[in-house]
């Protein structure tokens, strides 16, 4: 035999409930009250289109088998080269040395103008407007003076969602996208009555485990020893026979 026992807690949380709803039915009543016993917090996992008990569980499951995040390294460089080995043509500062090349800018000439007439540097004056003087150079022993070695790369152990495949600095940066895009928060009475998305197999045998006829009647009859509730267990019955 089935019985149930209604905590001084639970029936607080149930009075409340019926108190804001009081038309509540029956089933919708009692997968309020498996809610809140067992501590049920279903979530909607989008990207699976499944629906799982809680949070914890589907974060438990993706960790366990490597789909929630993975550790990788990635190559920082440091810095830019203004001028390299392929480099051309070069234009050049005469007030700072600032050098841009035919290469590594996509429009070095209107850089070398928009450079030199901000340049601090510069107190060339024509008619009170800094005058936009630089120089340009296309010999190889000119440009090879302003190559500068580049810096070795800095290895950096990052992190990437299973599931986007995003970069992200921190395990918890991964975590907190992932709980804002990919998980909808969802009441357990709306669990089974919707057909849209899968629940987890689990999950599921839990809801048909609760939805035995047994255990609703047992649900009724521990709700009938509170005289507060006698409407509602009145109306249910009714509403059932």
């Amino acid at each position: 035999m089935v019985s149930t026992i209604i905590t001084p807690s639970l029936k607080d949380l149930l009075a409340s409930y019926l108190k804001k709803r009081k038309k509540a039915d029956l089933l919708t009543t009692y997968f309020f009250f498996v809610e809140k016993k067992y501590n049920i917090q279903p979530v909607l996992f989008l990207r699976e289109k499944t629906i799982f008990q809680s949070k914890s569980d589907l974060l438990k499951r993706l960790e366990e088998t490597g789909k929630l995040w993975r550790e990788t390294e990635i190559k920082i460089q440091v810095g830019t080269q203004s001028v390299n080995a392929a480099t051309k043509k070069i234009y050049i500062c005469p007030f700072t040395g600032k050098v841009f090349g035919d290469n590594t800018h996509p429009n070095p000439q209107d850089a070398i103008y928009d450079w030199v007439s901000k340049c601090p540097e510069n107190k060339e004056r024509l008619d009170g407007i800094k005058v936009k003087r630089f120089f340009v150079s296309e010999d190889p022993d000119i440009i090879k003076n302003y190559i500068q070695k580049r810096r070795e790369p800095i290895s950096k152990i990052v992190f990437s969602s299973g599931v986007t495949g995003k970069l992200f600095n921190s395990k918890k940066a991964v975590l907190d996208d992932f709980e804002k895009n990919q998980l909808k928060s969802m009441e357990l009475v709306d669990v089974p009555s919707q057909n849209r998305y899968q629940i987890e197999e689990h999950f599921l045998a839990f809801i048909q485990e609760q939805l035995d006829d047994a255990r609703i009647s047992a649900f009724v009859e521990a709700m009938s020893v509170h005289d507060e509730f006698e409407t509602h267990v009145a109306r249910w019955i009714k509403e059932n026979q």
